[in-house]
């Protein structure tokens, strides 16, 4: 775990944007963006997958029901920013979500709250799950695209899934060159 955890010296950077692009077809961001159809519009979002599900600080209180006069596929998931919480479990519902709306040429907004930790996780998971990259890696490009820091308890789950991979054959020499 200590090679995606290293320091680079300095303060945790918080994003300067409310959204950003990491990936082809997928932007990250604030729960806040997911609230404006308007901007939402604009980035051209098909589907919306909400890290942060629920009615409590802290979360993002939408449903499907709020996104249909757009003609946009929502998923949800009630995941905590907390080191205990096990977001694994979502990993691979969550990329094939990701990877159906990409696959019909659409546009994918990932949230939670800030965009930092939870969203991120789970965009790190779908780039490894689908696209073979290291956790390393995955991070390395999210981060070069937006500010995040999952938190601990996450980064460790993407260090056991990078565990997982790398034991069944997943990440072939091919794949990360």
């Amino acid at each position: 775990m200590n090679i995606i955890t290293a320091s680079t010296g300095g303060p945790v950077l918080l994003p300067s944007t409310d959204c950003d692009e990491v990936f082809p077809g997928i932007v990250l961001g604030e729960g806040i963006v997911a609230k404006s159809p308007s901007t939402l519009k604009k980035l051209r979002i098909t589907h919306i997958l909400n890290t942060a599900l629920g009615k409590t600080r802290y979360h993002v209180n939408s449903n499907h029901v709020m996104y249909r006069k757009y003609d946009i596929q929502f998923k949800g998931i009630e995941a905590t920013d907390q080191m205990n919480f096990d977001l694994s479990l979502y990993f691979y519902s969550c990329a094939e979500f990701i990877h159906d709306a990409l696959q019909k040429d659409g546009e994918v907004y990932v949230h939670c709250v800030q965009g930092v930790s939870r969203s991120a996780t789970i965009v790190i998971a779908y780039l490894m799950i689908k696209h073979h990259m290291t956790a390393q890696d995955a991070l390395r490009l999210v981060r070069s695209k937006r500010e995040v820091c999952p938190n601990d308890g996450f980064l460790q789950q993407l260090c056991d899934l990078n565990t997982k991979l790398t034991k069944s054959g997943h990440f072939k020499t091919q794949d990360r060159t």
